[in-house]
């Protein structure tokens, strides 16, 4: 199911951060928003996932105004990370993930097996199963970024925005995330946009870049079509060489 932004405007009381912008990821695809601090990249996601009301334009999904949408309906269509989620103090990670079988239940539905699986499933994606019963405080902000991504698989959406999701981890654990991403993009069609920071990460797992700068979007594409030192001297006004990872063979930026 197709996701548009058609000729959005998007802000905060009088500053507007994003300028008619049309996009469309594509369906089935891991893609990536990348830019500079305060280009509007987590603003960008918020609108999409219906966390903030455009000024102007629409987001659709199907063709249809995400705004239109029930709440429950959309809620099994699209599963969200925000950058800062917040949990009632004090719950412990199996419970935290439980909530994400919300959108699937009905009112004073018991629990089912289906619901059980999906919970175990995503906890043992995020490995994170030993740390089933501790608390959420009780973790670093590592375990803790897993055990919210693990609330976010166990919704089985076709489609997932995540909003940083690597933050707090460390390089393994990126790796280690991103790679689930994609398996589970591969494996079962999940469309992912994410908003990342790392560009050799985002080339790296990525089908699909949507590069933003100061003025809107500088490019959109593969990312051996994105990551050049032109676009990025125009996003970041950073002066960069481009190189194959000898790896992957995906494009690797140097900066100068």
């Amino acid at each position: 199911m197709t996701l548009k932004a058609e000729a959005l405007t998007l802000g905060y009381r009088d500053r507007v951060v994003i300028r008619e912008l049309t996009l469309s990821p594509p369906v089935g695809k891991v893609t990536s928003i990348l830019g500079p601090n305060g280009c509007g990249k987590s603003t960008l996601l918020r609108a999409l996932a219906r966390l903030i009301r455009p000024i102007s334009g629409r987001v659709t999904l199907g063709g249809k105004d995400i705004h239109a949408e029930d709440t429950r309906a959309l809620a099994r269509r699209i599963a969200i990370l925000p950058q800062a989620p917040l949990a009632p103090d004090g719950i412990v990670v199996e419970d935290l993930v439980k909530r994400g079988r919300t959108p699937w239940r009905g009112f004073l539905a018991p629990w089912s097996e289906a619901d059980a699986e999906a919970c175990a499933e995503a906890l043992a994606a995020v490995d994170m199963r030993a740390e089933a019963r501790r608390s959420l405080n009780e973790l670093s902000g590592g375990q803790r970024q897993r055990a919210w991504l693990a609330l976010v698989l166990a919704q089985k959406t076709p489609l997932l925005l995540l909003d940083e999701p690597t933050t707090w981890l460390d390089l393994p654990h990126q790796i280690e995330v991103l790679s689930l991403l994609r398996r589970r993009n591969r494996e079962a069609g999940t469309t992912v946009i994410s908003v990342l920071h790392d560009l050799n990460l985002a080339a790296r797992f990525s089908d699909h870049l949507i590069l933003l700068g100061p003025q809107g979007v500088v490019a959109e594409g593969r990312p051996d079509e994105v990551m050049t030192a032109e676009n990025l001297q125009r996003s970041f006004a950073l002066s960069a060489r481009i190189m194959p990872d000898p790896v992957t063979g995906a494009p690797m930026i140097i900066p100068l």
